[in-house]
């Protein structure tokens, strides 16, 4: 007899003998999302009998960086990248080390190092879960996603497979929420992101150079492995980010429904635009109101070309249907702003700047 099947004998002859009046609750807990959404679906035995479902979603990023006790928000932002939101990072895993000034330090201490409790958790995180049998195939899907193939096409073209032989493991990493299926909201096609920063970083950084760091050779592995968390890592992070803060934003008066990465497509080829943030208002009964587009960049100052660009995806989209009048063009930047884009800015109420101070609520 199975476990849920045991509990579900024991809870029922509880009520048959004492009712509802007890007090006495049984708390059931996990992190296989493969194994605990099983519980109380179907013809599950504990189907119809929990009084509570609860998935704990990790901590956002502006919540993440002060349970961290991080002031700088460019450090809080790279740190983020790595770990996430999970709590259990800042306390069983590393000793609530945090990293102060000097993240590179930190990195190759707890995270690179092999005797430490985050450097097989990527890892565990894929074998916790029953579902997934190949682990080489389906390691090989999250690293094609982590290298920036997010179409279900760009990942097969990566791994030299055909697009039918990852329906399976996609569909199962979804199931699993290990990545999330995003859709573009002008073209409707599904973009695939990993879910947990953790896995990108190790499907980026570690797992290429994983018999160096068996071997202890961490610091090696991370000065040469630098630039590709910059462009790797932290910079789809950073997108990700200023998606959440343009969901959380008050567009003069009125919250987006609808926030993704997107395409603006063009009248001929070549002129379709990727744009990293499109916010939409509600869908009601008018022409859906196009409440921002945005470009975002880590470690790039913005100019006028950036804006300029905006400015073409914006009018772009206006063809596909939209309401652009009061469409906000946001330049998202971890390297700030040049003069003239700043003057630009402060000349037009529609140009909004976000630096790393207002991205995190300090602004």
């Amino acid at each position: 007899m199975s476990i849920p099947s045991i509990l579900q004998r024991e809870i029922d002859a509880r009520l048959a003998h004492r009712g509802t009046g007890s007090r006495v609750r049984l708390v059931l807990a996990g992190s296989a999302m493969s194994v605990m959404g099983k519980l109380l679906a179907g013809q599950a035995p504990l189907r119809g009998r929990a009084s509570l479902d609860l998935v704990v979603q990790p901590f956002d990023y502006r919540v993440a960086r002060r349970f961290w006790g991080i002031e700088d928000p460019r450090l809080a932002l790279r740190l983020n990248a790595i770990v996430g939101g999970t709590p259990a990072y800042r306390t069983g895993f590393v000793d609530h080390d945090s990293p102060g000034d000097d993240l590179d330090d930190w990195v190759v201490r707890r995270v690179l190092g092999s005797a430490t409790p985050l450097f097989r958790e990527a890892r565990y995180l894929l074998t916790n879960e029953m579902e997934i049998r190949d682990e080489a195939l389906y390691h090989a899907v999250l690293g094609a996603i982590a290298a920036g193939n997010n179409t279900r096409g760009g990942i097969a073209g990566h791994m030299e497979r055909k697009t039918t032989d990852i329906a399976h493991p996609l569909a199962v990493l979804e199931d699993c929420q290990l990545i999330r299926k995003e859709i573009d909201p002008i073209r409707k096609r599904s973009l695939y992101r990993v879910a947990e920063p953790l896995v990108t970083f190790y499907e980026a950084i570690m797992r290429p150079s994983w018999s160096l760091l068996e071997r202890g050779w961490a610091d090696r592995v991370w000065q040469a492995a630098r630039p590709r968390f910059t462009s790797q890592v932290v910079g789809p992070r950073f997108e990700h980010v200023c998606r959440e803060f343009a969901l959380a934003r008050d567009w003069d008066g009125e919250f987006a429904a609808e926030v993704a990465a997107g395409i603006a497509p063009g009248g001929g080829r070549g002129q379709n635009i990727e744009v990293d943030v499109i916010a939409l208002a509600p869908q009601d009964n008018h022409t859906r109101w196009l409440l921002s587009v945005g470009e975002a960049k880590w470690s790039e100052i913005m100019n006028v070309g950036h804006l300029k660009r905006l400015e073409q995806a914006r009018d772009q989209l206006h063809t596909r249907g939209l309401d652009t009048r009061d469409t906000v063009l946001a330049l998202y930047s971890g390297a700030g702003f040049d003069a003239a884009l700043t003057d630009a800015a402060a000349r037009d109420p529609r140009i909004l700047l976000v630096d790393l101070p207002m991205l995190y609520g300090s602004a």
